[in-house]
């Protein structure tokens, strides 16, 4: 096992229509407006931006984003990411009934100095912050979008 890497896989079914959903996510320089732990973004331009985020640990995250891919008819978003962590993440967002499924992969190696000596005895908590990450998220862009959440 590669201790210094991560496979996410998180699913949010929202009640409200894919195109607004993707709208809210192809713009993540609203992210803060919305995602509690999502601290800053700065767009540096040429689809290049950098963020800071922190969920319970702490800890701060600064990752820099390069946008690979912004397909609003497939409804795929996908971005490079480089600095505390490295690898990619994907949003792909589809109807769900009369609302909307999007669904986020991330495959990351934490490339932070000490998250790298406490990979072991912290990865369920490094696993566990993201979780809660994720969960205020989804309940952020549910609210951001008027929308309030299905289960």
């Amino acid at each position: 096992m590669d201790w210094f890497r991560y496979r996410f896989h998180c699913v949010w079914d929202i009640d409200a229509p894919p195109e607004a959903v993707f709208a809210a996510l192809a713009r993540p320089a609203d992210y803060p407006r919305w995602w509690p732990q999502v601290r800053a973004v700065t767009d540096l331009g040429d689809g290049r931006g950098s963020a800071r985020f922190r969920s319970l640990l702490p800890y701060e995250l600064a990752v820099t984003a390069r946008a690979v891919r912004r397909d609003p008819e497939s409804g795929v978003l996908q971005i490079d990411l480089r600095g505390d962590l490295e690898g990619w993440a994907r949003w792909t967002v589809g109807p769900r009934g009369p609302g909307t499924r999007a669904v986020y992969d991330q495959e990351v190696e934490i490339r932070r100095p000490l998250m790298r000596r406490l990979a072991v005895p912290c990865r369920p908590l490094f696993r566990a912050n993201h979780t809660v990450m994720m969960r205020a998220g989804r309940a952020g862009l549910g609210r951001y979008l008027g929308s309030g959440l299905s289960i």
